[in-house]
């Protein structure tokens, strides 16, 4: 079917200020669908009240309003604007809320729906109606009932009994969710479920703890043509919510019989909920025991996994919903990447593993158990051609200082505690605890984590103790270990460990050079090299058997941009802002652009934000082997927050070219001691300060300025690290994480100003004059 031409002009709702459970996957899903309006021609009309996004930019609609995400104001746009039909499903629940809102108040008369009826979008979203159409089509559900007060969900928990899981209506990332073992916790989550929901409606259900849990990724066009983008498995067991859940694409653990039957219920599902033109997600439970299959939920909406499963093939799924939204079938869209058409499942031939970034170190005394309400901030991924491979990618790449499967140091009693209890490191217990014997049944007892995994991880073990001195020498043994993940860093660690040696990183990295042993890279095409791909978006591994070494060079010039890696505070969707207008411009000089970041919620690994993509850890040996075979004129690290100005230095001493900001520069600006001195001799006013690296000298320079006083690390971004400090005691306890944290530069002792103006100014300079931008 060709475009739709009764329509001119779409108004895009945005999904406004970023809040856990809804980042920046959805200005990647609104800048695509913005994009993709415009060239069709339409009249694009955008509303997002956060600034910091591409989408907001004014080339991607014709017009921009920057304005609270409100039904009023969407009411005076939409008579301003002349607005012929609403796009709901690219701003996440912010987006289908406001509209659902509008519609039952009668505000969206003559406004028509694309992507999701309102019909389509409350059979999804509203827990009562799901049950009862799934229940229609046959599915299999958990045993539950509603209540909407707080005597209805007492007489619920009679009925069903301990321990209960409560979900609340119309909420995002499982707000007012959560899982009670007792009757004190229930009444406490009923509350808060209640509270949530803008309809006060709470589903309250059996326990699935211990469940394996899946995601399907589905697209559905008009003429009910349906195709399933991508599995998604969750290592963690039911009771996790999926955004905090490591997951793994394509699902590894499923028996075809059961990919099949959950691939069919999807279909089934969209159909019955009258999702005909765009993306849902559903999400499946499997009892490992019994097999018994049931729903979940669905999402009515392009959601984070989309954005996910959009990374992980290729395969552009906020772009695709919003053709078929407009009138197109997925026969008559064509897949950029290979130039076939986007009714062809994707198929990957490489695994694909998320791992979430959480921030729990901001906040100290938040409870770090994991639940069914999302607490995670950010998340990372990989890419490699084994399972082990894509892991320690992953874990590299989260930048929490991981260099692998680092130890942890804890007796065996908190082992088994830390392992039983679903948090943000529970994996790093289990394999510590393979490290130590445990076997592969008594740690799936303790987290019902799926045993093919801790296999795995048990092969990795065995793997680190294989390792010693002589494997430098070994060209086979070598190119095993570095196949299955293990950094540089990471086998000097290990060998160091067991012969007493001090190897460093770049000693490991010069053996392997020997031995012939390099990443390769490999595109992401969306069918296993079975079309040609067009756009180069790219990952890297170690293969088994030896291959000629790559060699991208070109006489073209190009630039390497490195982005921000994952979400966290502090470091966040403006700088991916910062590295996307950093590739136009490239693009725009008739430079190419190579983007390179390990984030799938952003624009910047969108593959046609850059000339070139890869898709890596933000370390020193993944930049450095793509500066090696790439030979860029340029590296860019300023625009990417504090991850690639802490590379500054390496790769210039390998020779890299670092453009703009140079390494020295950088440390000028970011060690403490260095900016101090250089304040002075300018003979600017600053607070009376002195530079420490050890507890004993911040006592004395402390005592010396006078409480209260500023300790802040060198380095760090968002104010990691920083904290106003009263006295000795409390000077002493804090300086552990200082100097943690700055990572052997000088911490920064400074007089804290009481009732001080704080101004920010911000400067552009070309080496000869400086351009003041905004004083704020």
């Amino acid at each position: 079917m060709p475009k739709r031409t009764d329509i001119k002009t779409i108004l895009l709702i945005g999904s406004g200020p970023i809040v856990i459970g809804q980042a920046c996957e959805f200005d990647y899903s609104g800048t695509q669908a913005a994009k993709t309006l415009k060239e069709l021609g339409y009249r694009v009309v955008l509303i997002n009240s956060n600034p910091a996004t591409i989408m907001t930019d004014p080339e991607f609609a014709h017009r921009t309003y920057i304005e609270p995400i409100t039904p009023e104001i969407i009411s005076k746009i939409i008579k301003k604007e002349s607005v012929d039909a609403i796009l709901p499903t690219m701003g996440g629940q912010t987006a289908l809320n406001v509209a659902m809102d509008m519609y039952e108040q009668g505000m969206l008369d003559g406004i028509e729906f694309l992507g999701a009826n309102p019909e389509a979008i409350k059979k999804g979203e509203d827990r009562q109606e799901f049950k009862e159409a799934m229940i229609k089509i046959g599915m299999d559900l958990p045993i539950s009932q509603y209540a909407y007060n707080m005597d209805e969900a007492m007489e619920v928990a009679k009925d069903i009994g301990f321990p209960l899981i409560i979900r609340a209506s119309y909420t995002l990332a499982g707000g007012g969710s959560g899982v009670a073992y007792n009757i004190d916790e229930y009444k406490k989550i009923v509350q808060g479920g209640l509270d949530a929901s803008p309809i006060s409606e709470i589903l309250i259900e059996e326990s699935l703890l211990g469940w394996k849990e899946y995601e399907m990724e589905v697209i559905r066009d008009r003429a009910d043509n349906c195709i399933i983008v991508c599995s998604i498995e969750n290592l963690d067991p039911m009771g996790v919510h999926t955004g905090d859940s490591i997951t793994i694409a394509p699902a590894l653990t499923l028996t075809d019989k059961e990919y099949q039957k959950m691939r069919d219920a999807s279909f089934k599902i969209l159909r019955e909920i009258g999702v005909d033109t765009g993306g849902s997600n559903v999400q499946f439970s499997i009892n490992p025991d019994t097999g018994r299959m049931i729903v979940i939920e669905m999402n009515p909406r392009v959601s984070r996994s989309s954005a996910l499963a959009s990374k992980a093939t290729g395969y552009p799924i906020a772009k695709v919903a919003t053709l078929l939204a407009v009138g197109f079938t997925l026969d008559e869209i064509t897949n950029d990447i290979t130039g076939t058409p986007a009714s062809f499942e994707p198929v990957i031939d490489y695994i694909v593993t998320k791992i979430p970034r959480f921030t729990f170190e901001k906040f100290p005394m938040a409870d770090s158990t994991l639940t069914t309400a999302m607490k995670s901030v950010g998340e990372v991924m990989s890419m490699g051609r084994t399972f082990k491979e894509s892991f320690q990618k992953a874990l590299i790449s989260l930048e929490t200082g991981l260099i692998g499967f680092d130890s942890v140091d804890c007796d065996d009693d908190k082992l088994v505690r830390e392992i039983r209890r679903p948090n943000s490191d529970r994996i790093l217990y289990v394999y510590e605890a393979l490290r130590r014997g445990k076997s592969v049944d008594n740690i799936f007892e303790l987290c019902k984590i799926d045993r093919w995994y801790l296999y795995q991880f048990e092969e990795l073990v065995q793997s680190e103790n294989s390792m010693d001195i002589k494997l430098l020498k070994n060209e086979k043994e070598f190119r095993k270990i570095k196949s299955e993940g293990f950094s540089d860093a990471m086998i000097a660690q290990v060998i160091n460990k067991k012969d007493g040696l001090s190897l460093s990183e770049n000693d490991i990295y010069t053996a392997r050079e020997k031995l012939g042993i390099v990443l390769e890279y490999n595109e992401v095409d969306t069918c296993s090299a079975e079309f040609e791909a067009l756009t180069p978006y790219l990952y890297s591994t170690t293969n088994i058997t030896k291959l000629p070494k790559q060699n991208l060079t070109t006489d073209e010039k190009k630039v390497l941009v490195i982005g921000g890696g994952p979400n966290r505070i502090g470091q966040g969707i403006e700088f991916d802002y910062c590295c996307v207008h950093a590739s136009f411009a490239l693009k725009d000089m008739g430079i190419k652009s190579i983007m390179y970041n390990c984030n799938p919620e952003t624009v910047s690994t969108d593959y046609d934000t850059s000339d070139i993509l890869y898709f890596e850890p933000i370390d020193f040996e993944h930049v450095r082997n793509v500066i090696e075979i790439e030979n860029p004129d340029g590296v860019i690290v300023h625009f990417g927050g504090q991850t690639p100005l802490k590379l500054a230095k390496s790769l210039t001493a390998i020779g890299a070219n670092i453009s703009g900001t140079t390494a020295k520069v950088i440390d000028l600006a970011e060690d403490r001691e260095l900016f101090s001195k250089f304040i002075k001799d300018l003979g600017l006013k600053q607070p009376a300060n002195g530079t420490v690296f050890t507890k004993e000298d911040a006592i004395v320079v402390a005592n010396r300025i006078g409480y209260p006083v500023l300790v802040r690390p060198s380095f760090v971004l968002g104010g990691r690290g920083m904290k106003t400090v009263f006295s000795d005691s409390e000077l002493k306890e804090y300086m552990d994480e200082a100097v943690s944290v700055s990572n052997d530069a000088p911490v920064l002792i400074d007089k804290f100003l009481n009732n001080a103006i704080e101004l920010d100014v911000d400067a552009i300079s070309d080496g000869a004059d400086v351009y003041i931008g905004s004083v704020m």
